[in-house]
């Protein structure tokens, strides 16, 4: 190579890996991660992308990387359960608390005795001092886990009684179908689509009923001419029957909440007769992704003992979460789900005064199948659509709603104290 050859100017790889910046990088991203950095930034310099003495600062600005590939992003879309960015953010008590599950936990030890003991013990406390109906608790990685092994324990070889109008699909082609189908249960089905009796679920129990199954549907509402047993008249049935009544709520909902008065939630439906709830853990109880499930006692220590629980049990940073999430104070989602909308019109205002746009009405939404069709008034700021992409592509990433030809900034899930960031997000996606 020619000594007038800029690319000898380019720094040495051992002198780059001895900078500052590389060396407290090493300790976030591994030696591996920093060295292909390292090399990124010089081979960047002798394609000519960038100038030999800009190397050093280009490969600072790269070593400022998160150890994940996951961004965090601004919700702005109003939808306060989004499943595509991760359903409900964690509060700062719950990520405090995986940040001391990270390390060595006393997950399965009585530090009183040394001896070993029961996992998520504290969760499970937690749980039921929320939801004192029930009497026993347990935790496992997420919802579908936690109906497949209620389904499986009870009915494992026999018949789970359902009704046609609760055979639902939600996101991603999940089936209830084929979940219940891979139990080794046979589905049999009852009454119509649109109308259910109590008489269509007694007609079909007998001796090879294995439970009684009711499913909250999820991210749909059936109107019109309907009927439906309520959970009320299927405990009289079931304990007629002497056959297990189980519940899936999905959305995780605890305790009746007024501003969603249709969702159901697992104190009054425990109270109204179902031996089991299965639930959620981040949807609207605002907490880590995990299958909750609540009951009877008798019930859910024979779960707890299956042999499948070990396959679908909750780690230790799903349980620190939780029970964070469950002591702790108002989640995100809590906040979200109870904005003011004058406190969320008066900072729409603000944020169309700083980088124009007109303050529109927009009704957000609770999301993650959690009380399908009911509207949260708000307001949002409409930009011109164009400014949607690069709002999504910018720093930090803005997801905003495309609709009607406009880019909808709803600030419902974009806590307060984030305002200025998105306002300097704004501005750079409209090119100010």
């Amino acid at each position: 190579m020619s000594s007038q050859d800029p690319r000898s100017r380019i720094p040495r790889t051992d002198t780059l890996l001895a900078s500052p910046a590389a060396l407290e990088a090493t300790e976030r991203l591994g030696a591996a991660t920093v060295r292909r950095l390292v090399t990124a930034a010089q081979d960047r310099a002798r394609r000519g992308e960038i100038e030999p003495e800009q190397v050093a600062a280009v490969l600072a600005g790269s070593l400022q990387r998160s150890p994940t590939r996951l961004h965090p992003v601004l919700n702005a879309t109003g939808v306060v359960i989004h499943t595509n960015l991760g359903r409900a953010p964690l509060s700062r008590a719950a990520i405090d608390a995986i940040c001391t599950a990270a390390e060595y936990v006393d997950v399965e030890l009585d530090l009183t005795t040394g001896t070993r003991s029961k996992r998520g013990v504290a969760a499970r406390a937690a749980l039921l001092a929320r939801c004192p109906a029930a009497e026993e608790a347990l935790v496992v990685n997420n919802g579908a886990a936690a109906l497949v092994l209620a389904t499986t324990t009870l009915a494992q070889g026999r018949e789970i009684i359902v009704s046609r109008g609760e055979l639902i699909e939600i996101g991603a082609g999940f089936r209830l179908p084929d979940l219940i189908a891979s139990t080794g249960a046979r589905l049999r089905e009852v009454g119509t689509t649109n109308r259910t009796h109590l008489v269509d679920y007694a007609d079909a129990t007998g001796p090879e009923t294995g439970c009684i199954l009711k499913v909250h549907p999820s991210n749909f509402r059936l109107g019109g001419f309907t009927a439906a047993a309520s959970v009320s008249e299927l405990r009289a049935l079931a304990a007629e029957h002497d056959v297990p009544l189980v519940v899936d709520l999905g959305s995780g909902l605890l305790a009746p909440d007024p501003m969603i008065p249709d969702e159901p939630d697992a104190s009054t439906t425990i109270s109204d007769g179902a031996d089991v709830i299965t639930a959620s853990g981040d949807k609207l109880l605002g907490g880590p992704q995990a299958g909750i499930v609540l009951g009877r006692k008798e019930i859910v220590d024979r779960m707890a003992k299956h042999p499948l629980a070990r396959a679908v049990r909750a780690d230790k940073l799903a349980l620190a979460a939780l029970e964070a999430t469950l002591s702790g104070p108002d989640t995100p989602t809590s906040v979200a789900l109870h904005a003011d909308p004058v406190r969320l019109r008066e900072r729409a205002e603000k944020l169309a005064a700083t980088v124009g746009g007109e303050v529109v009405p927009h009704d957000g939404r609770v999301g993650g199948g959690g009380a399908p069709g009911v509207p949260l008034p708000g307001w949002a700021v409409a930009l011109p659509e164009s400014a949607a992409a690069a709002l999504r592509l910018g720093d930090p990433a803005v997801l905003p709603r495309s609709h009607g030809g406009r880019c909808l900034v709803d600030l419902r899930c974009v806590p307060e104290s984030e305002d200025e960031r998105l306002a300097a997000a704004v501005r750079a996606a409209l090119g100010g």
